[in-house]
């Protein structure tokens, strides 16, 4: 029964391809403001001092993009429950032999696959704009290291946003919430500035947002090969590589403590499992109410 509804939900979001669009609208957005805006300002004049700069940023740009694809392709996913909602198919559903946790189950699950699956094509396409500006792919270690933190990702974002959608009761609100997200999540991932020329409090809100964890992963994986092919052999008397990765949002810093790779994993399960819980409660106590 679940892969049954699985598959339905999987059918109506693909087949309405303006809510594919839209899912992938904020991917666009960061993508058009790199390419036209900020690649130049970004790169500035270290391409002088460092050949081949352009490879870490363009490197550090699209992992941002594909860390932020994790969340607006899952919020795009949810429009079939919020749909569902509003048109009555829930009702349907609730007398029918279906359970309410298979219903949940269905929904979640659906927006995880189809999270999945645009999140790997956003990958694919930020690494062909990579390699057509002069990058390398992905090394295959580096490349299933990724797929790894997508799929985490996706699930983290699945949670939170499943939490929040559980409270739209019409598809307005979801539209508009949809669009707000897709176009402020750049700023939330810390991907439209490098976080060492932000405020420090805005840096520090940045630091303290659970799905900025997922940026910061796929930037350390995503760009590793990157920075060891431009930075090798470089003296940190001059050039603090350290620095350079607190400022672009590579390692986060609370204080003293540089947050270590397996923290930001743990930090985006724990938020999985938080709003997972959190909406189950929520669910139930809705239900206790009819």
């Amino acid at each position: 029964m679940i892969i049954q509804l699985i598959l339905r939900n999987l059918r109506i979001y693909f087949r309405d391809k303006a809510s594919v669009f839209f899912s992938l609208l904020g991917v666009f957005v960061i993508i058009g403001l790199y390419i036209l805006f900020l690649r130049d300002a970004v790169i500035g004049n270290w391409d002088q001092t460092f050949p081949g700069i352009e490879f870490v940023m363009d490197s550090w740009i699209m992992s941002g993009v594909v860390a932020a694809a994790s969340i607006t392709t899952t919020m795009g996913a949810f429009g079939t429950m919020v749909d569902d909602t509003v048109k009555k198919n829930i009702k349907d559903f609730q007398v029918s032999p279906i359970k309410r946790w298979q219903l949940v189950l269905g929904y979640v699950l659906s927006s995880v696959i189809i999270g999945i699956i645009m999140s790997l094509l956003t990958l694919v396409l930020a690494e062909i704009y990579i390699v057509a500006q002069g990058g390398d792919l992905l090394s295959f270690p580096a490349l299933i290291k990724t797929i790894g933190l997508i799929i985490l990702s996706v699930v983290s974002s699945s949670a939170i946003i499943f939490f929040f959608v559980s409270f739209f009761k019409s598809q307005n609100a979801f539209a508009t919430a949809s669009t707000l997200i897709g176009t402020l999540i750049g700023f939330f991932m810390g991907v439209y500035f490098p976080i060492g020329q932000l405020p420090e409090g805005v840096g520090y809100a940045i630091k303290i947002f659970p799905l900025s964890h997922s940026g910061v992963v796929l930037r350390q994986v995503m760009m590793d090969e990157a920075m060891n092919k431009v930075f090798a052999g470089v003296d940190e008397s001059v050039f603090s590589i350290s620095t350079f990765k607190e400022d672009m949002g590579i390692v986060f810093k609370y204080g003293m403590i540089t947050f270590p790779f397996w923290a930001h994993l743990l930090v985006l399960l724990g938020t999985a499992m938080l709003f997972f819980l959190l909406t189950v409660l929520r669910m139930s106590a809705h239900k206790a109410k009819e």
